[in-house]
């Protein structure tokens, strides 16, 4: 039996009388790719900032790794293994891809900031971030400043910041979000490269990237979860297929 990495149990966060999360639960099993899935205001973004810690709960629990995370700050949490991307990318526009990776495993080891100079040259931040580059396929951008490179590109290099860190569970915010299908199909064979060695939570409204990537997938609906199975249960689901996937099992 495949050991659940990360369970949510019964997580509840109110913004005044609107319920983000409510009563929210699942599980992730270590080296599967788990897609969470609900209409936009379902609650995923919600989700995952409190299981980044940038979001404490009103109620429920976090378990990482067979330790509890709830109260942990997103430092500690970064230090456990839990990395995170965002919908909106997060580096430096002005920094080559190269250095903006050995920055994320600098801040990751919590190295002095000695800025760029000798940063860039130091072997143990380099090397990690030009394999990291390499996995998803932008070992050959390494030296372009971040702000020549496509929105595709940016995305690929979040992800490799990301891996350069060393997670054991990566939490990805709408990797595709912006993307042409193109760059969607090159981002798809990137994450499934990554199965099994890694521990992925997804949350993407591309449905064509779910259900050709994912394990498990869980949908969210006002905040709870109302299904949990395989693609083929989901597809399956009259509850899901009237809430989210319509008749087509595609998204709206």
């Amino acid at each position: 039996m495949v050991e659940s990495l990360l369970i949510v149990e019964e997580l509840r966060k109110s913004f005044g009388g609107v319920h983000a999360t409510d009563n929210l639960s699942l599980s992730v099993k270590t080296g599967e790719i788990h897609a969470v899935i609900g209409p936009n205001g379902a609650g995923k973004t919600t989700m995952i900032a409190q299981l980044a810690g940038a979001l404490n709960p009103d109620s429920g629990r976090v378990i990482f790794d067979g330790k509890d995370i709830t109260n942990l700050a997103p430092p500690a949490r970064s230090r456990l293994g839990i990395a995170r991307t965002f919908q909106i990318t997060s580096i430096f526009q002005e920094f080559t891809a190269l250095e903006n990776v050995a920055l994320a495993v600098q801040a990751h080891d919590t190295h002095s900031f000695k800025f760029w100079r000798p940063a860039r040259n130091d072997s143990k931040l380099v090397d990690p971030a030009r394999t990291a580059l390499e996995t998803v396929g932008l070992f050959d951008r390494a030296n372009i400043v971040a702000r020549n490179l496509s929105h595709g590109e940016h995305r690929q290099l979040e992800i490799a910041m990301a891996l350069a860190t060393r997670p054991k569970l990566l939490l990805l915010d709408e990797p595709m979000a912006g993307m042409g299908a193109e760059e969607s199909q090159n981002m798809v064979e990137i994450l499934n490269s990554l199965k099994g060695d890694h521990t992925i939570l997804l949350i993407e409204h591309d449905m064509d990237a779910v259900f050709a990537l994912a394990d498990e997938i869980t949908v969210l609906v006002y905040g709870n979860t109302i299904a949990s199975g395989t693609p083929e249960e989901i597809r399956a689901n009259e509850e899901v297929r009237t809430a989210y996937l319509g008749d087509e099992g595609t998204a709206d």
